[in-house]
């Protein structure tokens, strides 16, 4: 079994994918669009997906592979929301 600072960092590091997406969707709901948020957004939106895929999978391989306590799982099952909103925003 891993150590669980493993499961700590990969808590938090999911958390701050679902934070980032999740404030991606709020700025487009209120409309608020600035220069600088349009910068941010265009600078991080690709390699935040790029981790979103990454870290579901290694969120997955450890869930499968070890038992992770139960916030891990949370962050995990969110990141698989996650994605599904997003990707299916595409189409």
């Amino acid at each position: 079994m891993p150590k669980p600072t493993l499961f700590r960092n990969l808590t938090i590091i999911n958390f701050i994918i679902v934070t980032y997406f999740g404030l991606l969707w709020l700025v487009y709901m209120l409309k608020f669009d600035g220069q600088a948020i349009g910068v941010v957004r265009e600078l991080l939106s690709i390699p935040f997906l790029l981790a979103l895929l990454v870290f579901l999978v290694i969120g997955i391989r450890h869930w499968i592979k070890d038992s992770p306590p139960l916030f891990t799982k949370v962050s995990v099952v969110a990141l698989a929301i996650c994605i599904g909103i997003t990707i299916g925003s595409f189409f």
